[in-house]
């Protein structure tokens, strides 16, 4: 599975540092929007990167956004993530109305790197560019 997320935004990052280290299994490999693989994926699934106010995950031919697709990663993550299945009870109306807000705001709210996210030696091999 890939995850497709803004390398410059601290909240992004800080997600995928998350999963660095969750990620026993090595599950996930990770494309920002500020490369050709990610910008690749992000068209194949119909999005712009100029109004991206996602995270995306893609599986083979499969796609998911806002909170169905955090969801799926913390599913895959397994136990004591797994248990996050629970916010499937909330209606996707309302969870990505939150998330939508919380993604056009990231920026503001968490803050914005000059810079990429780059991984640690051992987790480059994670990346797709």
């Amino acid at each position: 599975m890939i995850i497709v997320f803004d390398a410059q935004c601290l909240l992004c990052s800080t997600w995928v540092k998350f999963l660095l280290k969750f990620d026993r299994n090595r599950v996930f490999r990770y494309a920002s929007i500020q490369g050709a693989t990610g910008q690749d994926l992000l068209a194949r699934a119909g999005l712009q990167v100029t109004v991206l106010q996602t995270l995306l995950l893609v599986d083979g031919d499969r796609s998911w956004q806002h909170t169905d697709a955090v969801l799926r990663v913390l599913h895959a993550l397994g136990w004591p993530w797994r248990m996050a299945w629970l916010l499937w009870l909330i209606p996707r109306p309302l969870r990505d109305a939150l998330y939508r807000l919380a993604a056009r705001n990231r920026y503001a709210l968490f803050g914005r790197s000059a810079t990429c996210l780059m991984p640690r030696a051992e987790h480059s091999r994670l990346f797709l560019d």
